[in-house]
């Protein structure tokens, strides 16, 4: 989403950023490895759950040393042949996976969608949807409507693209008796914490019982424009950190200002208190780093001066045969005053 979300403490300036700098890939192994994820194969509807602030402030601790809500139903849904909920709609004919995913109608429905202002589109009609580490919650929809699904991921926090599909699924919950019925039609509209590309639709469909799950009508969007960092410039580069998980700038700048402290405390016990304001971090650049072109996580490096955007020139690299991308990048300043501002590229 494209509000301020580092509260009182940055001046965005979106920018991305300095120095002749390639990615840290000592960071990125380091890290935990996610697993790529979507929605569970039953779930109609799923609450954005990551905690941004509890995601920063973990991140501020290594460097020193409102969810959607949705209503609960009255029908168990999981009981073996359960109506399943939702299904608006239509109907393939016959009924039947192949007839499904190559419908005209879907079709003409998800080309015809429009891209809601501040958005770009990703891919288009594709027959899968996306499974990524970045993944943040699920709603399902009585129409195919993308400025309703934009509405949701502009009030989720750290949300950046989403991903709406429809969805061959069955009218009640396979089980022995009725384990391949006939199928319903749903919209479902997933949100994502990162910029998302055709390379991390790879969830076609699965089987519940005997029934099966397919997808057509695949549309992304990314909201806000995409920039890239720097390679070029002096050696102010202080730090590199990668965090798995949904895009969080935040997470940079808990690291930024937890840098401060840490170099404060250092530079005091040796006595010289200057040589930690020389070296404060005041700018940091943050970005979603892609690898072999599936968003990963949040790249950030912190510096000791802000650079303009004259310096936007590392577009990702490749380490053997796997590239490593950029996207989604931007760039802030500290300050000490009780406003921030930030733009998009």
């Amino acid at each position: 989403m494209r509000t301020t979300l580092l509260a009182s403490i940055l001046a965005g300036l979106a920018f991305a950023a300095p120095r002749p700098q390639a990615i840290d890939f000592n960071e990125i192994d380091s890290a935990p490895v996610l697993t790529a994820v979507g929605p569970p194969i039953s779930a109609v509807d799923q609450p954005v759950r990551y905690n941004a602030a509890a995601a920063a402030s973990s991140a501020a601790a290594a460097v020193a040393t409102d969810p959607v809500t949705l209503g609960k139903r009255s029908v168990d849904v999981n009981a073996a042949c359960a109506p399943q909920p939702d299904g608006y709609g239509p109907k393939a004919f016959p009924d039947t996976t192949g007839a499904f995913v190559n419908s005209s109608l879907f079709t003409s429905i998800a080309i015809s969608a429009p891209t809601p202002p501040g958005y770009q589109q990703s891919f288009s009609n594709l027959k899968a949807a996306v499974n990524a580490n970045t993944y943040l919650g699920l709603a399902t929809f009585q129409t195919y409507d993308t400025v309703k699904c934009q509405q949701l991921c502009d009030a989720a926090d750290l949300c950046t693209a989403f991903n709406i599909y429809i969805e061959r699924d069955p009218s009640v919950n396979p089980a022995s008796g009725c384990d391949d019925p006939p199928s319903i039609t749903n919209f479902k509209c997933t949100l994502w914490g990162s910029g998302v590309t055709a390379a991390a639709a790879v969830n076609s469909g699965q089987y519940r019982d005997q029934f099966h799950v397919v997808i057509a009508g695949s549309n992304v969007e990314l909201g806000g424009a995409i920039d890239a960092p720097v390679a070029n410039g002096l050696n102010t580069t202080q730090a590199a950190m990668y965090y798995p998980g949904p895009y969080n700038p935040q997470i940079c700048a808990a690291a930024c200002l937890a840098l401060n402290t840490k170099q404060k405390g250092n530079a005091k016990q040796k006595g010289d208190t200057k040589k930690a304001d020389v070296n404060a971090c005041v700018f940091f650049n943050s970005y979603v780093l892609s690898i072999a072109n599936v968003p990963a996580g949040t790249y950030c490096s912190l510096y000791s001066q802000p650079w303009a955007k004259s310096y936007s020139t590392n577009h990702g690299q490749l380490r053997g045969d796997v590239y490593y991308g950029i996207s989604s990048s931007y760039a802030y300043t500290l300050q000490t005053s009780d406003s921030s501002k930030k733009s998009d590229n």
